[in-house]
């Protein structure tokens, strides 16, 4: 197997979520500054993922019909608009345009693993997911310092600069990005004719689309509420949040980049999507109960743990079990649901954190547990199975 055209696509997804991160941090801020009320700043950080939950399976699904490489750069160009729209925006709507169209366009992620599908053998596949994780997680931890790093000269000039991002990785991509050889159905000018409705409806897929709702349900209800955790318990300021993050992923990029390709030649995605589950959910019991900071530093580490092992191990699982013909639409669905569930679990488990604190944490430690259960219950990949399906329709 060539490695070249995957490190191509690792440096396209960083660079594409580097110019994600140099806005994120500074988004809420900015939208004060045109009188937002918690409501609309609440609503323009949402808006992304609204939009990539429509988004994402219908891009990979055209990713099937007419190849990656297109998707991904189709991708990159509305990235490019989308921040230059941030750049500009001098009222709250065009705010929010601009994230929804940010989201709408944000298939790069599904159509990149779909390539890295097709292009590895089914034994190296977790690991390259893994390797894809860890870029996404570097350009989370690197976006941010270079977005404090571009503050002084004000909001716009930091998305100016990511939409200038977008515009160069667009070039890296035309010219080295090529399209990777996958098993393709035979050619009748249609898209695959496994609908989205059959896979969401096959029952080792439901499993596993629900299983990556329910993981990133339990995640970013940590990441939604342990700011106040922290300030009320552990006294942390901005800076010493924005440290601690900084922190969780810097650990997820190093699991997914270094430790899940030699976990999951020993046992295998199924095992390393359950144990990732299960020190997700003894993090998630431990962190309200942690007593002091370097208690809670130890769980929010063990958690992170637990996420760079699910993470992969599910996009592994998804593509093993789905046919050559429909691997962006199947991932495409996976980044829906992960989408989904970051647009609702902030507003869930912010509800539930001011009925309780531990509340958040202790019902996504439930739901993790569901996770381990659903991916033993799921079976062995039925690898090919939906390929089948997809041929005898046509």
């Amino acid at each position: 197997m060539r490695r070249s055209p995957l490190l191509v696509v690792y440096v396209t997804v960083f660079v594409d979520l580097l110019g994600f991160g140099i806005i994120l941090p500074n988004l809420p801020f900015y939208a004060l500054s045109f009188g937002a009320t918690g409501l609309w700043i609440g609503a323009i950080l949402t808006a992304y993922s609204a939009a990539q939950l429509v988004g994402a399976p219908l891009l990979g699904r055209v990713s099937d019909a007419v190849g990656r490489r297109p998707v991904i750069l189709l991708s990159l160009v509305g990235s490019a608009l989308s921040f230059t729209l941030t750049g500009l925006a001098d009222t709250l709507l065009l705010l929010l345009l601009a994230r929804a169209l940010a989201g709408l366009f944000g298939g790069s992620i599904a159509a990149a693993q779909a390539y890295i599908a097709d292009a590895t053998p089914p034994e190296d596949r977790a690991k390259h997911m893994g390797m894809l994780g860890a870029a996404i997680g570097m350009g989370f931890v690197f976006g941010p310092a270079l977005g404090a790093a571009l503050s002084p000269l004000g909001f716009s000039a930091a998305a100016f600069c990511s939409a200038g991002l977008a515009v160069a990785n667009f070039l890296f991509g035309v010219f080295a990005l090529v399209e990777p050889r996958r098993a393709r159905a035979p050619a009748t000018g249609r898209a695959p004719a496994t609908s989205l409705a059959s896979l969401l409806g096959h029952p080792y897929l439901g499993r596993l689309l629900l299983s990556t709702f329910l993981a990133t349900f339990a995640f970013v209800g940590m990441e939604a509420t342990f700011a106040l955790l922290g300030e009320r318990r552990y006294g942390l300021d901005p800076a010493g949040l924005g440290l601690v993050f900084v922190y969780v992923g810097a650990i997820v990029a190093a699991v997914q980049g270094w430790l899940v390709g030699r976990l999951a030649s020993a046992c295998g995605e199924r095992g390393l999507a359950m144990t990732g589950a299960v020190v997700m959910g003894v993090a998630l019991v431990a962190l309200p109960l942690s007593a002091s900071l370097g208690l809670a530093l130890a769980a929010l580490g063990a958690l992170a743990v637990g996420q760079g092992l699910v993470t992969p191990a599910l996009s592994s699982l998804l593509s093993r079990g789905s046919g050559a013909d429909v691997q962006g639409s199947t991932l495409g669905l996976g980044q829906s649901f992960a989408a989904g569930a970051r647009a609702v679990g902030p507003l869930v488990a912010g509800w539930l954190f001011d009925l309780g604190a531990p509340l958040p944490y202790l019902l996504g430690a439930a739901l993790v547990l569901v996770v381990a259960w659903l991916v033993g219950a799921a079976g062995a990949p039925p690898t090919g199975a939906l390929a089948s399906e997809g041929a005898r329709d046509r």
